[in-house]
Order: structure tokens, then C-alpha cells, then sequence
């Protein structure tokens, strides 16, 4: 069984020593450096630990601030606090922050075993009723976010990861492929649901009302402040932020921005007072922010601040696996919508949909769909519906396939077919097969393997 493994960090070697010659007695795995930038330097380089024990007062880097940091970057490792005696205010502080426990120096070694001891089978029950969750099916759901392409997958296993903590996460994706969907959906899975989610479009608001829109002003702060008015940091405390492409905002904003995310306080245009805020930041972007960072259009100083947990959302043309069930969902919900008996979508009009190149993503299927169901004068939409024509198509080639199952055909029957036939057009060459469809040559095999379990010749 591996051992637990725990990260002393205190800046006097002797208290050091001490602390890690007790613990590795009781058979603990123990690592230990002098300060917090130490400690990240370790974590940064990919060594894993279960429990940080810190103290509270060092040079470079305090022990707040390396909680902190940890809580926001590895949330998957606890923290106990050593403090000196009677400093209940930096323990209660430690507290508020995510540590598990305090000590108040100095201890004797009984004292500190029991603490560690205590850490670890919390940690054990966390653990235990995570996969128990798991195991009845009662994990992190979010029903709204379709897809079962191997990308929308991975998005949704980066969800799973992410939603506990408190850390800034940015969505990268093209216009229409669901960045705000999925900010939604960290928000009402985490923590922080019962407090706001408060969005800010930073493409729409003009740049003369940005800075009193994310903070708020003073009444005559400005020409037309005839009253006091809360900014967004203030109206997200205790909940969440997004903000809707980021990239939009002026150079000269993102320093200010910089400034909250770094210090998480600012001031009211015209105020004085500094307000401290507790708010998560969610912020999406459809552009290339490394690209508009060598084009000096942004701040490489606030793309590594927002940059903590990144997410890339796919565009549609990129998993065509999702069409079928994106379309069949458009489909049953319009037809709730405007009353309609719409019962789903013909073959030949799925095929469409799988060759069209969706330059607006999901966004676009959604609004063509909605169209479909209301121009439908059938209980099944047809392609005669759809309203593609004249309207760029991707090349019909001949990975394209057609189904000779009825139209009730799943999503897997109408992978199959595709894995089949783009096969048979490639002369069973895997490789030539998994890049006409778009997915990579370990998801193929995977597949072939299950048709093969399922007693499906393949070769």
C-alpha cells in the first residue's frame, strides 16, 4: 500500500528536522522545504502529496498565501496551519481559507500525530463518499451539456474536477459551441450555487461605462452618477462571475482587472473605501488569446491569471458524434414549445446534418432545428425542412454513409455504420479511417474492440 504522503514547510531547520523525523516514524512519506514558493516549486514539478503542513510566518511566500494558492491550483490537497500561540486571528483566517486544522506552537509530538492522524481519515471519508456517489450514479450531473463525442467527454470529466474548487477557470471555443452554457453549469454545480452568478458582456458594454459597470460608482463619481450603483464584483460576492469574452476588454481594463484578480479587493468609481470580494471568475473568449498576446492585444500577466484551469469547448464540425443527439433534443424541445407532434428526424435529413460544416456551431443547429419543427407540416422532420440549400455543405465524400435502419436508429447504430463504412472505403487502412471521422486512432480501436466483443467481424 502506498505510503501517505505529506509536505512539511517551515522556515526554521531545526523545527523542521523535528517535524519530519517524527512523522516519518510513524511510517508517513515526508518531503520538506523552508518556504511557500518552495513548496509550489514542488507541486508545480508534478510531486503529489496528501497533506501540506505549514506554518503561517515565512519569508517569500507566508503560509496564507500558500493556502491560498493550493486551495486555487491542487485542491485536491489539504493544508493544516501552525500557528503561533494565541494567534487565533491568522487560525480562524486559515480556516475561512480551506484549511482543514490548526496548530498552535509549540505542540508536543502526541499533539501533532493526532492532528495528522485526524487529517488523513477526513481525507479517507471525503474519499469514500465521493466514490460512493459515484457508485450510485448521484455524481456531478450536468444535464444540460449534451454530447457524447470523446471531446465533449473530456470536457465534462474537466467539469467534474473543477466544480468543487474556487478556482478561475477560462473557456476557450468558437462563437456558438456553448461557453456560457458550461459557465452555468460550474456554477450550479458547485458550492457557490446558492449565491449569484452575474454575467458581464465585455464585447457589448462600452469601454467609458466598463469600469464603473465591474465596480460600481459613487453618487457623482462622474457626469450622470445621480445615484450610488453596486458594480458586478460586488453583485457576484459569494457566488460567480463570467466574464463573456474577456478578449474584448481595453488593454488599459485588463490592468484594473489584473489589480481585483491579484488582490481581490478594488474601489468604487469616486470611493474610497477598499471592498473585499469573495467571487469566483469564470471568463470565456472565441479568440486566440496567445496570439493576441503577441499582437499586444492582451495582457500575458492576466491570460496566466485567468489561465488556472482552462477549458477548450470543441466546435461542432470537429465532433460530429453530437449532431444526432444535439438534433434530436432541438427537436423534442420545439415541439413541446410551439405544440407541435414532432417525433423526430428523417434519415436522409440527418445526413445533412452530419455533412453541413456549422459555421455557428450549436448555436446555428439549435436555431435551424427550431425552424425545422416550426416549418414541419409532419410528425418527422424532413429535409425539405431544413432550408441547407445554398448554403456551404461539407464535401459529400464517401466516408459519408447511408443507413438502411429505421429512422428510431441510435446514436451507436449510426457510429457503426460510419466506422464500417469509412472502413471499407479505406481498404481497412485505421489510421486513413480515423482522421476522415474525426477521431483519433486509440478511439477506433476502441470501438473495434467492443464490435468485437459484441461478436462483429472486423476485419
Amino acid at each position: 500500500m502506498a505510503k501517505n504522503r505529506i509536505l512539511v514547510v517551515d522556515d526554521e531547520q531545526h523545527f523542521r528536522d523535528w517535524l519530519v523525523q517524527t512523522l516519518k516514524r510513524r511510517n508517513y512519506a515526508v518531503e520538506a522545504c523552508e518556504d511557500g514558493q518552495s513548496a509550489l516549486a514542488l507541486l508545480d514539478e508534478g510531486q503529489q502529496f496528501d497533506v501540506i503542513v505549514t506554518d503561517v510566518r515565512m519569508p517569500k511566500m507566508s503560509g496564507l498565501q500558500l493556502l491560498r494558492t493550493t486551495q486555487e491550483r491542487f485542491p485536491g490537497v489539504d493544508v493544516v496551519i501552525m500557528t503561533q500561540y494565541g494567534s487565533v486571528p491568522e487560525a480562524v483566517a486559515a480556516l475561512k481559507d480551506g484549511a482543514i486544522d490548526f496548530l498552535e506552537k509549540p505542540f508536543p509530538q502526541e499533539t501533532l500525530l493526532l492532528r495528522i492522524q485526524k487529517a488523513f481519515e477526513s481525507r479517507k471519508l471525503k474519499l469514500e463518499n465521493y466514490q460512493l456517489k459515484r457508485e450510485l450514479g448521484t455524481k456531478f450531473q450536468f444535464n444540460n451539456i449534451l454530447g457524447q463525442s470523446p471531446r465533449m467527454l473530456e470536457v465534462l470529466e474537466q467539469l467534474e474536477m473543477i466544480v468543487p474548487t474556487k478556482a478561475t477557470v477560462l473557456i476557450q471555443g468558437e462563437s456558438g459551441t456553448g461557453k456560457e452554457l458550461i459557465a452555468r453549469a460550474l456554477h450550479e454545480n458547485s458550492p457557490r450555487r446558492s449565491g449569484p452568478f452575474v454575467k458581464i458582456n465585455c464585447a457589448a458594454m462600452p469601454e467609458t461605462l466598463m469600469e464603473s459597470e465591474l465596480f460600481g460608482h459613487e453618487k457623482g463619481a462622474f457626469t450622470g452618477a445621480i445615484k450610488t450603483v453596486e458594480g458586478r464584483f460586488a453583485l457576484a460576492h459569494g457566488g460567480t462571475l463570467l466574464l463573456d469574452e474577456v478578449s474584448e476588454m481595453s488593454t488599459a481594463m485588463q490592468a484594473k482587472l489584473l489589480r481585483v484578480l491579484q488582490e481581490r479587493e478594488f474601489e468604487k468609481l469616486g470611493g474610497r473605501e477598499t471592498i473585499k470580494i469573495d467571487v469566483r471568475i469564470v471568463a470565456t473568449t472565441n479568440r486566440d488569446l496567445k496570439k493576441a498576446i503577441a499582437e499586444g492585444d492582451f495582457r500575458e500577466d492576466l491570460f496566466h491569471r485567468l489561465n488556472v484551469c482552462p477549458i477548450k469547448v470543441s466546435p461542432l464540425r470537429e465532433r460530429r458524434e453530437d449532431i444526432p443527439v444535439l438534433a434530436s433534443h432541438f427537436v423534442a424541445a420545439y415541439s413541446s414549445e410551439y405544440a407541435k407532434d414532432v417525433q423526430g428526424i428523417e434519415e436522409a435529413a440527418m445526413e445533412q446534418l452530419l455533412c453541413y460544416e456549422w459555421p455557428g456551431n450549436v448555436r446555428e443547429l439549435q436555431h435551424k432545428i427550431e425552424r425545422a419543427v416550426i416549418m414541419c407540416d409532419d410528425n418527422i422532420v424532413r429535409t425539405k425542412h431544413l432550408y441547407l440549400d445554398g448554403i456551404e455543405t461539407a464535401p459529400q465524400s464517401e466516408t459519408m454513409f447511408t443507413l438502411d435502419a429505421q429512422t428510431t436508429a441510435s446514436l451507436a447504430e449510426i457510429e457503426k455504420a460510419a466506422i464500417f463504412r469509412a472502413l471499407r472505403v479505406h481498404d481497412n487502412n485505421r489510421t486513413k479511417t480515423a482522421e476522415s471521422l474525426g477521431i483519433s486512432i486509440r478511439t477506433l480501436r476502441n470501438k473495434l474492440r467492443e464490435y468485437r466483443e459484441e461478436g462483429i467481424s472486423v476485419d
